[in-house]
C-alpha cells in the first residue's frame, strides 16, 4: 500500500509538472488573418476569411500544438466591388464551391510537428472543409506572439470540382486552377 501511495504521488507531480510546462495561447481572432488567392487560366481572385476561434500550443518555448476553427460564412473577395464582388461572394458560398449555409465552418488540427529551426517548424494538420478531413502539411515560423505561414490547398479533394480542368473537359478559359492557396498571421 505505501509503494502504491508513493507510485500515485510521483505520478500526480509527473503529470503537474506536464500541464505546468504546456501553455495553451488563445489566438486573437480580430488581429489574426487568413488571406486567399485563387488562380484561373485568365486571372485570379484573392480575398479574406475570418477566423471563429483557435488556440496555439506551447511546452517552454516549443510548438506542440494548434486548432483552429474558421467562419467560411465571413469569406470574401477583395480584388473585386460592388455587383461582382456579391456575385463572385455568393458563388464561393454556393454548394459549387465550399457550401456555407450547410458547412459554415472549416477546422485545422495540428497532428505532428517537428522543429526545423529555432523559429521554424514542420506541421502536418489534418483539414477539414465541406465535412471532409484530408492531411496538409506546411512550415510555421513562430516568433514572440505571432505565427505566420503560407501554403496551398488542393481544393478537389474536399468535393470542389467547379472549372477544374482535372474533372471537366473543354472548359478552355474558364479552367480554375485545382490548388488555392492561403497566407495566415497569427496573433496570440
Amino acid at each position: 500500500m505505501k509503494n502504491f501511495k508513493t507510485f500515485a504521488i510521483a505520478l500526480f507531480v509527473a503529470v503537474a509538472s506536464v500541464s505546468v510546462n504546456a501553455q495553451t495561447k488563445k489566438i486573437d481572432v480580430k488581429a489574426s488573418t487568413i488571406k486567399w488567392v485563387g488562380k484561373k487560366v485568365t486571372g485570379e481572385h484573392s480575398g479574406t476569411v475570418n477566423f471563429k476561434d483557435g488556440a496555439v500550443v506551447f511546452k517552454g518555448k516549443k510548438l506542440t500544438g494548434g486548432s483552429f476553427t474558421v467562419d467560411m460564412t465571413s469569406l470574401t473577395a477583395t480584388d473585386l466591388t460592388g455587383e461582382y464582388q456579391g456575385k463572385l461572394n455568393g458563388h464561393l458560398k454556393a454548394d459549387d464551391f465550399f457550401g456555407t449555409d450547410k458547412y459554415p465552418t472549416s477546422k485545422l488540427v495540428f497532428k505532428t510537428i517537428s522543429a526545423k529551426s529555432a523559429d521554424v517548424y514542420s506541421v502536418t494538420a489534418d483539414l477539414t472543409i465541406k465535412g471532409i478531413t484530408k492531411p496538409v502539411s506546411f512550415d510555421i515560423t513562430v516568433k514572440g506572439n505571432t505565427a505566420t505561414t503560407a501554403f496551398k490547398v488542393d481544393r478537389t479533394k474536399y468535393d470542389i470540382k467547379y472549372g477544374s480542368g482535372s474533372f471537366f473537359d473543354g472548359l478552355g478559359d474558364k479552367t480554375i486552377n485545382d490548388e488555392f492557396e492561403l497566407a495566415v498571421s497569427l496573433k496570440f
